[in-house]
């Protein structure tokens, strides 16, 4: 006949004892980026141009979505939006001071 240890249903060692069950599981944060060595307008115009790259070219990728035409429309524009917002980015760090407004 099988019957209850002598020890209880949950001996998980001393390290456990009285802490309450839980099935919630912890996520881990991102360890935080290490900051560049440097921060100058070069390596930030860099990136700039880079950001620029990726986001033309997303914006030309969807315009290709086969979606209906008023959400490509918008996405397009949305996009076409943030290059914009980039391009005045690196004319404020060409000319040295803010760029005009849109």
């Amino acid at each position: 006949m099988w019957r209850k240890p002598a020890y209880g249903w949950r001996n998980r060692g001393e390290f456990a004892k009285n802490l309450p069950m839980s099935n919630v599981v912890p996520f881990r944060r991102p360890a935080p980026t290490a900051l560049r060595a440097r921060c100058d307008v070069v390596s930030v115009a860099d990136d700039l141009f880079a950001a620029l790259d990726g986001v033309e070219d997303l914006a030309q990728r969807a315009a290709l979505m086969g979606r209906p035409t008023v959400e490509v429309e918008r996405t397009v524009q949305n996009l076409l939006d943030a290059v914009s917002a980039l391009e005045r980015a690196l004319d404020c760090l060409g000319e040295g001071s803010e760029a005009a407004p849109a």
